[in-house]
């Protein structure tokens, strides 16, 4: 079986955010299982510097998006990428979205319409002279126009597609009036099509269109038929209910893997605990924190957005030092959360740390040196780092939402004796239940060998993508048959 995958980013070449870990190791697990995975990402400067070798380069005419552009075949590591190199659409500055001062590039709906295009050209008589997909897999908005492309061709050259869901809020909403630069019909532009609320909508696009629509967790798959989660598509979700399949994310086991992380000053498995604990000093000197091997070490590796729930924090983080704890954040977002977490820091030296932007290394190393790591996201459709928090022994606190409830089991007596308890959850989207289950974790923490246990519980399950991707192949296996 042929797939390719179509993404904005890919670990370890450009990454925003959790989609990259996605598109960078979900192929790899697919591989294994016999499937061919080739991933199309754009021709970021990251992107073209960062392959490790390179193929053949076809000359694409016609484009969407017009200019010169080429489709570059390479590698990274064992993952086979092919890279739309258009320099007019790719090569600027900024993240792969929005330029150095944070506003949208104002021809994102050109830039990934040609991602699109590019894909669908792979597909047909032309491009499948070199490799055709049976199937083409495309993530989030940004190749949302995939499957409307496919639905265009002729019925005899259509290939099977999947849409995935990675965070509904993120939809690609443009001006009705692209659809001429997009190539796209006038009939298309209906409720029935790529239509909403009068503008052109990429994700409903690719809602409408799918042969198969996935999402990153069961419950978040659940959320999003209703209004409060849905973002004004949970009728048509609700509509294809019978095509939505939620499939919990992985992680790479091989990247995340505390015995062998190159970033960590020492390794540690479940076995042997002690290099956590060298870890956890060695954080605290990195951050200027008190190196007090006693004082519970809540970290935080996020974006800081309110959809995150961080803004709890800032109120409730009070409770985390009044019981003798220390906070850690990693992140960068929204200014009044930078600010407010700057601020913490500054009026709590020893005690609060904060770090901008976003250092892999140092989420490996916070991962590791934390005792807790705290997710209280108001909707959170997956989530990784909570994932990698179980893997390295570091408990996660988190919300009782999509994905986070899928993957942590709230301590309680009944779960401790069942040999179950991996962390601790709350339900109100509240500081004043965030506070309560801070101060929860913290009397777990004193309770040394009921802490040891939660801990070895959580990095005793597994999350590896062999898993998911063997229900993703299934998934295939149905699109294809219709």
């Amino acid at each position: 079986m042929r797939v390719l995958f179509v993404a904005s980013e890919v670990y370890p070449l450009v990454k925003t955010g959790g989609l990259a870990d996605v598109v960078g190791a979900l192929p790899l697990a697919l591989a294994e299982l016999g499937v061919d995975v080739r991933v199309l990402v754009p021709g970021y400067p990251k992107v073209l510097a960062g392959l490790q070798t390179r193929g053949r380069e076809v000359d694409l005419h016609g484009l969407v998006g017009g200019g010169p552009a080429k489709l570059m075949y390479g590698r990274v590591g064992r993952l086979e990428l092919l890279v739309l190199d258009a320099p007019h659409l790719y090569n600027r500055p900024g993240n792969p979205y929005v330029d150095e001062h944070g506003r949208d590039f104002g021809d994102n709906h050109l830039r990934f319409g040609a991602l699109c295009d590019a894909a669908v050209w792979l597909a047909g008589p032309e491009g499948g002279q070199r490799w055709r997909p049976d199937l083409i897999h495309g993530h989030d908005w940004q190749a949302g126009l995939v499957p409307a492309y496919v639905a265009m061709m002729p019925p005899q050259q259509r290939v099977a597609t999947v849409t995935t869901i990675h965070n509904l809020a993120y939809q690609g909403v443009f001006r009705s009036e692209a659809m001429g630069a997009l190539r796209l019909p006038a009939s298309m532009f209906d409720i029935h099509g790529v239509e909403f609320h009068g503008h052109l909508g990429f994700l409903k696009a690719g809602l409408w269109y799918s042969d198969k629509i996935t999402t990153v967790s069961p419950t978040y798959a659940s959320q999003i038929q209703t209004e409060t989660y849905g973002h004004g598509l949970h009728g048509l979700l609700r509509r294809r209910d019978a095509d939505l399949y939620g499939i919990l994310n992985g992680i790479d086991t091989a990247v995340w893997d505390p015995a062998t992380d190159a970033h960590l000053p020492a390794p540690y498995s479940v076995d042997d605990l002690a290099g956590k604990r060298h870890g956890k000093r060695a954080l605290q000197l990195e951050l200027g924190l008190h190196p007090d091997p006693d004082a519970p070490l809540f970290v935080v590796v996020s974006r800081l957005v309110t959809m995150k729930g961080l803004d709890l924090l800032l109120s409730a983080g009070r409770s985390i030092l009044e019981r003798g704890g220390q906070l850690a954040v990693l992140g960068s977002g929204e200014e009044r959360l930078v600010e407010g977490f700057q601020q913490a820091a500054r009026l709590n030296p020893g005690r609060v740390a904060y770090r901008g932007g976003y250092d892999e290394p140092l989420a490996h190393r916070m991962q590791a040196g934390g005792d807790a790591i705290i997710i209280p996201s108001r909707t959170e459709p997956c989530g990784l780092t909570q994932l990698y928090g179980l893997r390295y022994g570091t408990v996660p606190v988190v919300r009782r939402t999509g994905g986070l409830a899928d993957s942590v089991v709230d301590t309680t007596p009944e779960s401790l004796s069942a040999g179950q308890a991996t962390g601790v959850l709350f339900n109100d989207i509240d500081a004043s239940a965030l506070a309560w289950a801070l101060g929860r974790t913290i009397a777990l923490y004193h309770n040394r060998p009921v802490w040891q246990q939660i801990v070895r519980n959580g990095m005793q399950q597994d999350f590896s993508w062999r898993r998911s991707a063997a229900r993703y192949l299934d998934l295939y296996r149905r699109a294809l048959s219709r």
